[in-house]
């Protein structure tokens, strides 16, 4: 007589699924990883358009502050924008963050407007709108000009 094995356990009919559990979790990690390296940055052409300008207060005194290529920092403090006559020069951030200090200690209704020039690189410009702001200088427009120019 034939006579049955005897086993400990009974056999399962249920896929193990933690096999599947864990390929997932790790194709997840993966992508998590690789997905923003592969995103870089993107090309973009900005439209040229022109711009309404911004209603200033007239009995607030304008500072002008412009980024030369170079990466030195001119300014002309007046009742309106000016952006071709000069008040003021400075060579360095430093320099330019020093005097356009005590020039707001002097006018405290000052209006500051930075204009970088078309071959300044971003990098200056924003470098002058952060030390502008760590002397406490919050309220910062741009001067753009329009395209017909």
């Amino acid at each position: 007589m034939l006579r049955k094995p005897v086993t400990k356990h009974a056999l399962k009919a249920e896929m193990n699924v933690v096999p599947y559990i864990d390929v997932m979790l790790v194709l997840l990690v993966i992508f998590m990883v690789t997905a923003p390296l592969l995103v870089q940055g993107v090309k973009l052409e900005l439209p040229k358009v022109a711009a309404k300008a911004l209603p200033t207060d007239s009995q607030k005194t304008i500072l002008s502050l412009s980024v030369v290529a170079d990466g030195s920092y001119y300014w002309n403090v007046g009742s309106e924008v000016d952006i071709k006559s000069r008040s003021d020069q400075a060579v360095t951030l430093d320099e330019m963050v020093m005097k356009i200090d005590q020039i707001r200690l002097q006018h405290p209704d000052l209006l500051f407007f930075i204009r970088g020039d078309k071959a300044t690189d971003y990098a200056s410009v924003v470098k002058a709108i952060a030390a502008l702001q760590q002397v406490g200088i919050e309220d910062v427009g741009l001067i753009t000009e329009s395209p017909d120019d």
